[in-house]
């Protein structure tokens, strides 16, 4: 079996095959009884159903995993790498039906869906570059005597990801774990488990060794089976804070090194001296684009000082927004009341709405809720201190920047923080002082871009290093130091 093209070229339903896992190079149906429909959030109709597997599945991936891994490893790095060059290709040449396969899946509009595809080829480029990067470090350190590193392979590792970016996380993780030597065992969210079938395929035209990559579809049983299994020795997560705090726990009880990224409560600090039309049309961006989906959208904006012209631009700029055609639909109808039942409460806790997204539909079935602002917030509201997951955006006024920073200090998240302003000073001063892992200046967005590693502080990450970039690698691979000496030696030193 082969797993079909995706034929899809419109925003118009189509359905596409079932989700199956990927175990040993071959597409077998999960032995568990539970079933899930893949909705499609823009129409509300099931385009394929998966089934959830059981840990006896984890442990068929496994052990696939561990006899492929043994053969895998002993590659040369860049052989490795020449696997990942392929699927690269084969991904340039497919991007327009894995862009289609996003939208239609998570609900992007199209051209997110493609930005997601082209970020996750430029996180595949990086691992093709590791060969060049990864060189061992050799010293002669006392006469005669020389230490060398090198990185290896820690054998079967696994990632867990969410339903928000389906190609592009995953991405964060399995070039460097593969070229590192690893073999890897995927399980994807069950919502959006459509994608990762073709990425499967795409990695096997490239000519990835059967076993080295696995597909495990499920929830939570398959998350816990790969937290506890012996067999699994690293462990990535991306999704909310609640739960990569439990899986990290879990899987570092087990002894296996733990790599957990949860949620974020962004903060955009505005200062009255910020370039009106830039800052309008980037706060749009940041908090609006996929739908507020993503755990970099900025959803609390800082006002400090008089900005109401800056605030003004932005509602102005936010009501041309229009659902369906410049703003996607949201993953679920639970996620739709969660959303709406934050706005309405915003007005009985002292705030104001300046700008109401409920109620606004692009199609009869699907999930929606329009662009939000809030104004008049409390550091304190639940819309302005929890994490949304929509495209809200909650305007706290503070009449410093110092009262600014005390508001983005105190949030225990710790994932992004941006400024905008024309004052070196001012940029200085709050890159200087945020509590967040990424920063940006004038970006609404500061994801940064390969080779920059991606990952938060505090209650936004759990465990040690960024998830992609050199610390990726990092996370993947361990050191071996290996002592040499060939000769006795004339002037002896304690080494002899």
């Amino acid at each position: 079996m082969t797993i079909p093209k995706f034929t899809a070229t419109t925003y118009d339903f189509t359905e596409f095959t079932n989700a199956r896992n990927y175990i040993g190079g071959a597409w077998v149906d999960p032995s568990g009884t539970e079933t899930m429909n893949v909705v499609n959030p823009r129409h509300g109709k099931t385009m394929a159903t998966v089934r959830f597997s059981t840990a006896a599945d984890v442990d068929a991936a496994v052990k696939a995993a561990e006899a492929a891994q043994a053969e895998w490893k002993l590659l040369p790095m860049r052989d490795r790498a020449h696997v990942l060059y392929r699927a690269r290709e084969l991904m340039m040449k497919d991007m327009d039906e894995l862009s289609w396969l996003v939208s239609h899946e998570n609900g992007k509009l199209f051209d997110e869906a493609k930005a997601e595809v082209a970020k996750a080829i430029e996180c595949l480029e990086y691992g093709c570059s590791l060969p060049n990067l990864a060189a061992g470090e050799t010293l002669e350190v006392s006469r005669g005597v020389t230490c060398e590193t090198t990185h290896e392979a820690l054998g079967v590792v696994a990632g867990i990801v969410p339903f928000n970016f389906p190609l592009m996380v995953p991405l964060w993780m399995i070039p460097q774990a593969l070229v590192a030597g690893n073999a890897f065992v995927l399980k994807p969210s069950e919502r959006v488990p459509l994608t990762t079938l073709r990425l499967a395929e795409i990695l096997t035209q490239a000519g990835l060794p059967k076993g080295v990559f696995s597909l495990v579809q499920g929830g939570r049983a398959v998350v816990e089976a790969l937290a506890d299994h012996p067999g699994i020795k690293a462990l990535g997560f991306v999704g909310s804070t609640p739960v990569a705090k439990a899986v990290y726990g879990r899987a570092s009880a087990t002894g296996k090194r733990a790599l957990c990224l949860g949620g974020a409560k962004n903060h955009l600090i505005v200062v009255p001296d910020a370039d009106v039309g830039l800052t309008a049309e980037n706060i749009v961006a940041s908090f609006t684009g996929c739908a507020g989906q993503r755990c970099m959208a900025a959803s609390v904006l800082m006002a400090v000082g008089n900005v109401d012209h800056i605030i003004a631009a932005v509602v102005e700029r936010a009501k041309k927004m229009e659902v369906g055609k410049d703003l996607g639909p949201i993953i679920t109808p639970a996620s739709v009341e969660r959303i709406t039942k934050y706005i309405g409460g915003v007005e009985k806790d002292g705030g104001k709405i300046l700008l109401d997204g409920r109620g606004q539909k692009a199609t009869a079935g699907g999930n929606w809720v329009g662009v939000t602002v809030l104004d008049h917030m409390k550091p304190t509201m639940a819309a302005a201190c929890e994490e949304i997951f929509g495209p809200v955006l909650s305007i706290i006024r503070v009449p410093s920047v110092d009262a600014a920073m005390k508001v983005e200090n105190g949030n225990p998240f710790g994932n992004a923080c941006s400024v905008y302003t024309t004052s070196g000073h001012v940029a200085r001063e709050v890159m200087r002082r945020a509590e967040a892992g990424m920063c940006g200046v004038n970006v609404g967005v500061p994801v940064p871009r390969e080779p920059f590693s991606f990952g938060g502080w505090n209650d936004s990450r759990f465990g040690q290093g960024d998830i992609t970039g050199w610390d990726g690698f990092r996370f993947w691979t361990r050191t071996r130091k290996v002592t040499t000496k060939w000769a006795l030696q004339k002037d002896t030193t304690w080494m002899g």
